[in-house]
């Protein structure tokens, strides 16, 4: 009988999700068998010769047959880095996507230039990654976050205690600004953040696999040009953001001059920059009000 090594192991994961087109092969199968084994992705290598017993390797083969489905990689071992943090992820939330990390570094780079504590809010926070993130890059800050999703909120608290920022963080459940509505202490944000659905009817027919049927199509799908939830917060994006704050979005590639034009319409800002990621994609827009 063979003895799967871990070595033998990754080199046969990744071969198998190459020829199944999964995105990653190499770092999926890292994934799945630090997974299984319950060791970091480091100790793959330390331990390359180790013999992996016979319970290990069933459990391993149901995961990457599924992988090799196109069943998201962080669904099946139930987490995602984010910003150099764990996150937890399920199939209620949103899987975070390295593109957003440049919101999140807009918005600490933001917070630090100014005098006094800060509050900010999160829209659609979904794991809650961007809301933790910024918490631990401003110590000072205090953060509501909401999302409609009472599940993804379940997620996200996990997440918050976690990484030890529930004192600063409050979760909210409901639809974009209405559970900040009875939130009396503090009734305008010095930051709003929000990375909400965006991707049009005919965008999300056109999905790859591992997205459209298996990520929640609430936290996708935006109408028929995507830009429902942009043009919702532009209604009422006047009572909730102080005169000086700034309003930070993460949009479509092809959504800035769209976004930028709404924006525009409400007559609130001094400056609007859309930023492109390292694809060269129109990825944030940042608002600064006057």
């Amino acid at each position: 009988m063979t003895a799967w090594t871990i070595r033998k192991l990754l080199a046969w994961i990744a071969e198998y999700l190459t020829k199944n087109e999964v995105d990653a092969p190499r770092l999926s199968a890292e994934m799945l068998l630090s997974h299984v084994l319950g060791l970091k992705r480091i100790e793959l290598y330390t331990q390359f010769d180790r013999v992996v017993e016979k319970d290990a390797l069933d459990r391993l083969h149901d995961l990457v047959k599924r992988a090799g489905n196109h069943e998201p990689v962080a669904y099946l071992v139930g987490r995602k880095e984010f910003y150099s943090l764990e996150m937890e992820v399920t199939a209620d939330c949103l899987i975070p996507r390295p593109e957003t990390e440049l919101l999140v570094q807009r918005a600490i780079e933001f917070l630090r230039t100014r005098e006094g504590q800060q509050h900010v809010c999160d829209l659609c926070t979904g794991c809650g990654c961007i809301v933790i993130a910024i918490a631990k890059g401003c110590p000072d800050a205090r953060l509501v976050a909401t999302d409609l999703c009472d599940k993804a909120l379940a997620v996200a608290a996990r997440n918050v205690d976690k990484h030890g920022v529930a004192d600063r963080i409050e979760l909210l459940c409901g639809d974009l600004f209405d559970p900040l509505v009875p939130q009396l202490d503090v009734t305008q944000w010095d930051l709003i953040v929000c990375n909400p659905p965006y991707v049009s009817t005919a965008e999300y027919e056109a999905l790859d696999k591992n997205v459209k049927d298996y990520e929640p199509q609430l936290a996708l799908l935006a109408g028929e040009d995507g830009l429902d939830v942009y043009r919702r917060l532009c209604e009422q994006i006047d009572r909730f953001l102080k005169p000086d704050g700034a309003l930070m979005l993460e949009i479509g590639y092809a959504q800035g001059p769209a976004v930028r034009d709404l924006l525009e319409r409400t007559a609130l800002f001094a400056t609007i920059t859309v930023e492109k990621d390292h694809q060269n994609h129109d990825r944030i827009v940042i608002a600064r009000r006057a």
